[in-house]
């Protein structure tokens, strides 16, 4: 599973994390909703989906907790770390509670299915806990919580894709379109096949108007989203990713098209060639790798080897020569010795990511990596993982100075957080660019596409002019 922020950024180092609420947009006269996201982009696209559950229901969507009848943290399980975080969260929630006494606080997500138990339990902080497969309970279990009983739905489904429900977007020119739930490939490190349930694709069809519809909404950019989005097969009889990803291209063939993730053994060269033949269709790939030798691939179950995954890299490289990649790598799994880790490092200059998200190894309950033993010393981790990072960003640096002097199509997306006389967008390889802002006499606004020459670069950033 990729862990990411809001939106991928290359590069992409150290351990990326999700804790944030979405901005209001829909109101009404109902009880107010505020929902804190936490973890990976699968969990930022059911909070939408929650929003819309729950403003179909007569509900609006706070400002802050301040304003809040309802709080419902959207909780990530995929590392200790996440779990935590979650839990100092909720000891910080009693400043609220202090206040507000009826304040009905709920745990949505992977966390809660796993936690359930201890979550309802914590020291009454808890009202309700929701899992990834029950949102559509929430509305009972909220009116419920709010009488003084406390509610639990975490029963996982073979079938429940939200298909219906139209997700509450509140902010932004780029979307996230959910295809598919679930998870098939069982990796040994990973709990969302037991979070999230086993795989069930959306149809082709709905995937499509929904793009349509964000286009004519003023959507720019979408990202078409799964655990591993190369397995999606529509349940109608319609085709694969490579035939779905077609036909959004088509669908809105002005709107950037991105996807995430893919699982290198489900890559299909059908796959690669589609992207090329679309020009909306980003040439940017995260493939995650996870580790650079076979040994320790075939002990977290990937189903490749690096001969494999290094073959999919080059029909990538041979059929969109200009794509940027982006990766994943676990440092310190069970068993890992120096050999496996300079192979893990000889990968990374092999193959040359544009970004990697790197974390070290963090076991898991009912993962068969569990059994196996985390006999890493967490020191020796974090000397791993401080190498990986130091290349990774000396090939981000080197890859970035390539493109001084380059012309780039950056979709506008606002003011840079540190500077505000800096806007900054995105290329279609998704590299952040930064440039000056001349006020509103600009010529361009949120959302335009804009010509950007670049003068110089970080490991992370492009800084240019625009091109008249």
């Amino acid at each position: 599973m990729l862990e990411t922020t809001t939106t991928i950024e290359i590069p992409l180092v150290g351990e990326p994390q999700v804790d944030s609420a979405v901005d209001p947009s829909p109101s009404g006269t109902g009880r107010a909703l505020y929902v804190e996201t936490y973890g990976c982009q699968m969990n930022l696209n059911d909070t939408e989906i929650v929003q819309g559950i729950m403003v179909r229901h007569g509900y609006r969507l706070a400002n802050s907790i301040d304003d809040a009848d309802v709080v419902l943290l959207n909780t990530c399980a995929i590392r200790e770390n996440a779990e935590r975080k979650i839990h100092e969260r909720l000891k910080h929630l009693r400043y609220w509670r202090k206040r507000k006494p009826e304040l009905v606080v709920g745990v949505l997500g992977c966390m809660a299915e796993r936690l359930r138990k201890s979550l309802l339990g914590e020291q009454g902080l808890v009202d309700i806990v929701v899992g990834p497969d029950e949102y559509r309970c929430l509305p009972e279990l909220v009116e419920r919580a709010a009488e003084g009983e406390q509610g639990i739905a975490v029963k996982l489904s073979r079938v429940e894709t939200y298909d219906d429900i139209t997700p509450v977007r509140t902010q932004g020119i780029s979307a996230w379109i959910s295809i598919m739930r679930g998870c098939d490939k069982f990796c040994t490190f990973c709990v969302v096949p037991f979070t999230r349930g086993r795989e069930r694709s959306r149809p082709l069809n709905s995937i499509v108007h929904e793009a349509e519809s964000l286009w004519q909404q003023g959507f720019r950019e979408v990202t078409l989203l799964g655990q591993n989005v190369n397995s999606y097969r529509d349940p109608n009889g319609h085709g694969d990713f490579a035939d779905l990803l077609a036909a959004v291209a088509r669908a809105v063939p002005q709107m950037r098209i991105r996807y995430t993730t893919s699982h290198p053994y489900d890559m299909s060269d059908r796959l690669i060639e589609t992207m090329a033949l679309y020009a909306n269709i980003c040439p940017y790939i995260h493939l995650p790798v996870q580790s650079g030798s076979d040994r320790i691939l075939q002990l977290m179950n990937r189903h490749y080897t690096v001969a494999q995954y290094l073959d999919r890299i080059t029909k990538i490289r041979e059929t969109i020569p200009h794509c940027a990649l982006s990766t994943d790598i676990i440092v310190g799994f069970c068993t890992e010795t120096e050999d496996d880790h300079r192979m893990t490092l000889e990968l990374m200059r092999t193959v040359c990511y544009d970004g990697a998200y790197m974390f070290k190894y963090s076991p898991r309950e009912n993962t068969k990596a569990w059994k196996m033993g985390d006999d890493v010393p967490d020191e020796v981790k974090s000397r791993r993982l401080d190498e990986i990072i130091a290349l990774q960003n000396r090939i981000s640096w080197e890859l970035n100075q390539t493109e001084i002097g380059k012309i780039f199509d950056v979709l506008v997306e606002g003011p840079s957080k540190r500077d505000p006389a800096q806007w900054h967008g995105r290329t279609d390889t998704n590299k952040v660019v930064v440039f000056p802002h001349i006020g509103t006499d600009a010529g361009y606004v949120v959302g335009d596409m804009i010509r950007v020459r670049i003068n110089s670069a970080t490991s992370a950033t492009l800084h240019g002019s625009i091109v008249a």
